[in-house]
């Protein structure tokens, strides 16, 4: 996914590869300025000859208290409010970051919004709906705009929509790409509002959208995705060269192309993405080897591939596993003795920084990895590791809930206490993969729901998905 959400026309064309290729070489130049030479609360992992190394950190029973249960419906509540006032009430768009000190007023300071983060937030609606956060006739009003908006108020290719657009107009911002990924995200969110409502103006606009996109023009006459097309006057109209063409979020986008009832692609392309195995500390999973958290977490919050196995493997226990690995990391970075993170205080995924965008995260190390924490990494990871991300987001919300670290919509998009760096913002993918991943393990909303959707129960079977005892 092109991640870039802080939009500067000159970065735009950066895609999501080029800059983790360049984040990874930049590795080992980590900026530890400002660190204090430690984990913000102490303790941290070890190594070496530590035989408590590497730390055991199983899947574990999730029963989670009373208390627990409360915590987590707060951090779901504030999420998916984010997606009621920070989108137009008109056209449904969702604003792609905003103000976390607001005061609920829609943020006037940007006008960029994210068809990501719409799509995340068609999925937040349906949790606002079933919870009673706001009216249901509200709420069906809002996605009802928000689909016939992106219908028939929205410029697109061949079904495929530009990555940032005008919160007013729709009309794409300058320079920005047709994006295969984010488009995917949006779809989801499609279908998971058909889904969920059950309403004949939603069934009907949500189907056209889904059925409009015409998945074979984004393979450019290749055997996987190109990541994006630009439109004539760009300084590189066309496609990109780069390609969805190995392991990363793209399982979705895949799901959704085999399953389309107008324009599929073949099942056979479900085998045309290298799956390389990364091994760390005990731990073996399909990566992509310099991907941060994310990749192996927005593909789930939609598709259910638990006790589901292709030829490949089981994607769920390959989330698992990477979720221990980057936890064991963390632990231990930038090196045994001196770590920045704790199991009070861990997880680096894309988010803000303290020097604007940054895809960083491991195993293993890429990015300016400086001891920043982004909570939507444990968020998203919550039906993996449950009762570790539980630990963490509680310790965190115990430790600066009363700082610049929480908000109105919940945490903060990134936060560094020791170097005294609170990032003011939130951003609308982040909160979007927290909320519907905590709905997820508290109830299956999401997934119980989206999968009700013929298409993508057909496509897992026609790629051989199986269920697993």
């Amino acid at each position: 996914m092109n991640r870039l959400r802080r939009y500067n026309p000159l970065r735009a064309r950066l895609n999501r590869r080029q800059m983790l290729g360049t984040l990874a070489g930049a590795a080992g130049a980590a900026l530890f300025s400002g660190c204090g030479g430690g984990s913000p609360s102490g303790g941290g992992g070890g190594g070496g000859g530590n035989p408590n190394w590497p730390p055991s950190l199983p899947v574990g029973t999730w029963n989670p208290s009373a208390s627990d249960t409360t915590f987590l419906e707060s951090l779901l509540q504030k999420a998916c409010l984010y997606f009621w006032e920070q989108a137009s009430p008109t056209n449904g768009q969702v604003l792609d970051h905003a103000e976390n000190f607001s005061t609920g007023a829609l943020d006037t300071m940007t006008n960029q919004t994210s068809i990501a983060a719409t799509g995340f937030g068609l999925g937040a609606l349906c949790i606002a709906d079933k919870r009673g956060y706001q009216s249901h006739a509200d709420i069906l009003a809002r996605v009802q705009a928000t689909l016939n908006f992106h219908l028939n108020g929205m410029p697109n290719q061949n079904g495929f929509f530009y990555h940032f657009n005008d919160i007013n107009t729709g009309l794409p911002l300058s320079g920005v790409e047709v994006s295969a990924i984010d488009t995917a995200i949006l779809m989801c969110g499609v279908l998971m509002a058909r889904a969920y409502f059950n309403d004949p103006t939603v069934t009907s606009l949500a189907t056209q959208l889904y059925q409009r996109v015409n998945w074979p023009w984004m393979l450019n006459g290749g055997s996987t995705f190109a990541m994006a097309w630009y439109p004539a006057g760009d300084a590189n109209p066309g496609f990109t060269s780069y390609r969805y063409d190995t392991y990363c979020e793209l399982m979705m986008l895949y799901l959704l192309a085999i399953g389309s009832p107008t324009y599929p692609i073949a099942a056979s392309h479900w085998n045309n993405f290298a799956r390389p195995v990364l091994n760390y500390e005990g731990y073996s999973y399909i990566s992509n080897n310099d991907d941060p958290p994310f990749v192996h977490q927005y593909s789930h919050a939609w598709f259910d591939f638990r006790k589901k196995a292709d030829a490949y493997t089981n994607y769920f226990t390959n989330s698992i596993a990477a979720t221990q690995a980057h936890i064991t990391f963390c632990l231990a970075y930038p090196n045994q003795n001196n770590p920045y993170y704790n199991l009070d205080y861990w997880g680096i995924t894309a988010s803000d920084s303290i020097n604007g965008y940054e895809v960083w995260g491991g195993p293993p190390a890429f990015g300016p990895i400086d001891g920043s924490v982004v909570p939507c990494a444990p968020m998203g990871a919550m039906p993996f590791l449950p009762n570790q991300c539980l630990h963490v987001l509680q310790a965190m919300y115990a430790n600066y809930k009363g700082s610049a670290a929480w908000g109105r919509y919940g945490f903060f998009d990134a936060f560094h206490p020791t170097a005294n760096w609170y990032c003011p913002q939130v951003l609308g993918i982040d909160q979007g993969i927290s909320a519907l991943m905590i709905e997820n393990q508290l109830t299956g909303l999401i997934w119980n729901t989206f999968m009700q959707n013929p298409e993508c129960a057909q496509a897992m079977q026609a790629v051989g998905f199986a269920n697993q005892v």
